[in-house]
């Protein structure tokens, strides 16, 4: 099942959770109905199935509306909603992805090869920009671990490189004279960053299949990162030895550092990181949240940078 593109839609045709969360539990009824089997073939269809993750936090989500209609993705323009404006010509089937570099055995997987034998979560995760904004999304996805361990990583493995597509012709972003990035975007892991629990690739959102704006069919989440760093549209995985280039390291080194970890204390060099804006609240009075270090996540990932300097590694 496909989200139609949001943008236009008023508030008032959104679905509200509680009546989202009772429709979405007789689906899965009605979805395992169909078997396994099936729903496999479909790919992310068997978001409908989805078990809640261990992860998710309680605070109110996003809605719909907003969570698919602001979006950076810059392949599709450089504009909150141009991807939503310009993203449907995006062609998501068939979709391969690359699993290759210091493995025991790599693979070009169809997208519903990869994710058939994976067991769905949807997990209700803080999401911090760069830009001082912030959402709450359900996502839906699997643990990035499980593919790396299925790859089967050297003992020389240290990092984990993605790619996402290039294809100028579906995706406008990508042409002309003024682009903004060197194509494809690059995006790296520790590999311990990767292995990590908290760390998904996502496949849908709402228990619904992921849609083109927001990364479809296959994305990054790693939720106490700044948000470039969940690379979307991924068609390669590779296992590296050495620190992998990164997009906007390369554009803007002095502003974006690899590890990307969400720290109030460390400020962009055009503004400050110590609060944010969470869409959907609006008004004259509403104010900005302090951001919290690791975006809230500091119990679960603090103790991967011990000793580190995170100030200096940013």
């Amino acid at each position: 099942m496909l989200i139609r593109s949001s943008h236009g839609i008023p508030a008032s045709e959104i679905t509200p959770r509680d009546v989202y969360l009772n429709r979405r539990t007789l689906l899965a009824g009605a979805a395992g109905l169909l078997g396994a089997g099936a729903l496999a073939r479909e790919g992310a269809a068997a978001a409908l199935n989805a078990a809640p993750g261990p992860f998710s936090t309680d605070e109110k989500q996003t809605s719909l509306k907003d969570v698919t209609s602001y979006n950076n993705f810059y392949e599709f323009g450089v504009d909150k909603g141009d991807p939503a404006r310009n993203a449907g010509a995006l062609t998501t089937k068939p979709w391969t992805v690359k699993i290759d570099g210091l493995v025991n055995k790599p693979a070009d997987y169809l997208f519903e090869d990869l994710v058939k034998p994976v067991s769905l979560e949807e997990r209700v995760y803080r999401m911090r920009c760069v830009e001082g904004w912030s959402m709450v999304i359900p996502w839906v996805g699997f643990p990035l671990s499980e593919i790396i361990k299925r790859a089967e990583p050297l003992g020389s493995a240290k990092y984990v490189a993605f790619e996402t597509l290039v294809r100028p012709k579906e995706m406008p972003g990508q042409s002309g004279l003024f682009q903004v990035l060197d194509w494809p975007y690059r995006e790296g892991l520790r590999l311990d960053e990767a292995m990590h629990p908290l760390a998904i690739l996502a496949v849908g959102l709402y228990g619904e299949t992921l849609p083109n704006q927001n990364g479809a069919p296959l994305r990054l989440v790693v939720p106490w990162k700044y948000g470039f760093k969940g690379i979307k549209s991924i068609v390669r995985i590779g296992l590296v030895e050495k620190e992998p280039p990164t997009s906007w390291n390369k554009q803007a080194a002095n502003e974006y550092g690899f590890y990307a970890n969400v720290n109030p204390a460390v400020d962009h060099p055009r503004w400050s990181q110590a609060t944010e804006r969470r869409i959907g609240e609006s008004g004259l009075f509403v104010k900005r949240r302090p951001t919290l270090p690791f975006n809230g996540y500091a119990e679960q990932v603090a103790s991967l940078y011990a000793g580190m300097d995170l100030k200096k590694f940013y």
